[in-house]
């Protein structure tokens, strides 16, 4: 695990917690939600918290630094199922990755009614 792994699972570790507390969860799960997924090789099952933005049922993750993540390429360049934790909420959903003319990523999940 390099550095920049190690940061990130502590920094995950930390803000989960917070998303459960009354006061700081509301405001937090308002932009940040909780990812569940299975690993297409591995078939284990990952949770991770990730910014996002939402229109109506459908939400958008901005992948930050994509070649240091891999959890994004579970639903590139075909979707795949995933659950969305938001506040106390969670929800299936099908996510899909697209990548950019400048190799930005973004996720597209359509939340299921």
């Amino acid at each position: 695990m390099n550095t920049f792994q190690r940061i990130a699972k502590t920094m995950n570790a930390a803000v989960v917690p917070l998303l459960n507390t009354p006061v700081v969860g509301r405001r937090l799960s308002k932009s940040v939600a909780v990812i569940s997924y299975t690993g297409r090789r591995s078939g284990k099952t990952f949770r991770t918290p990730v910014n996002y933005v939402r229109q109506g049922d459908t939400l958008t993750i901005r992948v930050v630094m994509p070649h240091r993540k891999t959890w994004w390429r579970n639903f590139y360049p075909e979707p795949g199922p995933i659950a969305v934790a938001i506040g106390d909420v969670e929800r299936a959903g099908t996510a899909v990755a697209r990548r950019d003319e400048r190799g930005g990523v973004r996720v597209q999940v359509a939340l299921a009614t």
